[in-house]
């Protein structure tokens, strides 16, 4: 049996014990249209290992309003009502409606953060949304201000929206989220981190995506520690410690933060095959996974179902996993280095974890080590 079987097997060797922290999870609303074994609805969530779900995502209008971005997936499809019967089964289960992602862009939400009249709209719309579905917060996920179409004013009109969304819905008892970068370069950018800390209940820090296909040389998306092989001062930020030990040396309260974690990894094809080391040169993203269907991106129910027979690497230094295959390289998280990431949260006093995302999970159990493997991790060795 190779090492990638050996770890997955022990997936199945733990009893999950009740968490003390928080676990949130993102549901992403696309993948009730990915094939076979990759099909993800909100019925497949488990309603016991969440503290939080959040629905990812809704979009913003130019007049400041909620846009839902598939209407037949929230309603057609009733994904909305599955999610609120799951809340039924587990009454202390809370709702969250996330705005933003990627592919939203900054413009918009530059726009309506730097107009008062605007920003009330956003209010308004986003306690109407929640009303109408009973959902018990918000959850920003502006990538990011002062970038990607934003303006150097961003910076403080971020601080300005959270605070009038964390008035209004704290006043009726609902909670107020972002998501945040991980990356320093990044933060340093986009954030005033202990303004915003002051004006978020949670702080979901992305600690991932540090490195992808973007790139023309292997990197892991997500290392927890620096590696050896690290040039430059900016690469040796790159990971999860680096980022989560930012937030807090800037202000941000351990207890209001959540350490990202990733149910997926990325991958390269390799222009050399026999050289694997990061730093590497490539030529684009791995080959794209039947579930997830996108180049450079790997879910880990892909990893195990599909490729277990690849060579299994652990780096010591970084404490994370790849697998190779060719001149197909693939980072991810497993069960292991989600462990290692998690007791690290638990060192610094973390108030809990933000997952991305239950869909790329062994949500079924079809690699034979129960439904749920990493989730289950992440809830056995929280706090």
């Amino acid at each position: 049996m190779n090492k990638l079987l050996v770890f997955l097997a022990l997936c199945s060797a733990f009893i999950v014990l009740p968490t003390s922290g928080r676990v949130v999870c993102y549901f992403t609303s696309w993948t009730i249209y990915r094939p076979d074994h990759g099909k993800f609805s909100a019925s497949n969530i488990d309603p016991n290992l969440c503290t939080h779900i959040l629905y990812a995502f809704v979009g913003l209008r130019e007049d400041g309003t909620v846009s839902v971005l598939d209407d037949w997936e929230l309603t057609g499809l009733e994904e909305m009502a599955h999610l609120q019967a799951i809340k039924e089964q587990n009454p202390d289960l809370k709702l969250i409606l996330s705005m933003g992602g990627w592919n939203e862009g900054s413009a918009k939400y530059s726009t309506v953060a730097g107009n008062p009249s605007l920003r009330q709209s956003l209010v308004d719309s986003v306690l109407a949304f929640n009303d109408q579905y009973g959902l018990d917060g918000f959850d920003l996920d502006w990538e990011y201000p002062c970038q990607r179409g934003g303006v150097d004013a961003d910076k403080a009109n971020f601080i300005t929206l959270l605070g009038e969304l964390k008035s209004a819905l704290n006043a009726r008892g609902q909670t107020l989220s972002a998501a945040v970068s991980g990356g320093i370069a990044s933060c340093k950018l986009s954030y005033d981190i202990a303004a915003v800390a002051e004006n978020l209940d949670m702080i979901n820090v992305m600690v991932y995506d540090f490195h992808g296909a973007f790139e023309p040389f292997v990197g892991h998306y997500a290392p927890l520690y620096a590696s050896s092989l690290d040039q430059t001062d900016e690469q040796k930020t790159l990971n999860v410690a680096a980022g989560i030990e930012y937030w807090l040396d800037q202000g941000a309260p351990a207890s209001k933060i959540n350490i990202g974690l990733g149910t997926y990894g990325r991958g390269f094809s390799l222009a050399d095959a026999a050289n694997t080391s990061l730093y590497a040169g490539t030529y684009g993203g791995s080959e794209a996974g039947p579930y997830t269907r996108e180049m450079g991106v790997i879910g880990y129910n892909e990893v195990c179902e599909l490729y277990s027979n690849w060579e299994y690497i652990w780096d010591d230094e970084q404490q994370v996993p790849h697998i190779v295959n060719g001149n197909q390289w693939i980072g991810f998280d497993d069960a292991r280095s989600l462990q290692i990431k998690v007791e690290y949260a638990n060192s610094k006093g973390l108030g809990g974890a933000m997952v991305w995302s239950l869909d790329t999970d062994d949500f079924s159990g079809i690699c034979g080590g129960g439904k749920y493997p990493l989730l289950n991790t992440i809830n056995q060795y929280l706090n």
